[in-house]
């Protein structure tokens, strides 16, 4: 069985850093194609990066781009998004997930099989 575990949220303020992390048992994240999730309070929740598992396809959402960085440290099995120049835009509940059919091009929304509980990040100005 496939679970996610996510870790890192917290409180910053505007123009902080923070670094989740999403440790994986049950499948290798070598050979998954990971995903990070945001949902707002009041909104939908919404793909902000994604990358394949062969690193070769990767997904930034325009909201995101230039400042979140997602990553990988395959030895411990663990996802990593790097966030920069947080904005009280950014506050969201932020979750992993993982499409572990995933193919060379990084996983769409609706394609994603796991998901973890979700870890909060709430940005102050």
């Amino acid at each position: 069985q496939v679970q996610l575990v996510e870790s890192g949220g917290g409180l910053v303020q505007a123009g902080g850093s923070l670094r989740l992390s999403c440790a994986a048992s049950g499948h290798t994240v070598s050979t998954t194609n990971m995903g990070w999730f945001r949902q707002a309070p009041g909104k939908e929740q919404v793909l902000i990066v994604a990358d394949s598992w062969s690193g070769h396809s990767i997904y930034t959402a325009d909201s995101v781009k230039g400042r979140f960085v997602m990553s990988r440290d395959n030895a411990k099995n663990t996802v990593y998004l790097q966030m920069n120049s947080l904005t009280p835009e950014d506050t969201a509940l932020y979750s992993c997930a993982a499409d572990i059919h995933g193919g060379v091009s990084y996983s769409r929304e609706y394609q994603y099989d796991y998901w973890g509980q979700g870890t909060q990040v709430t940005v102050s100005s």
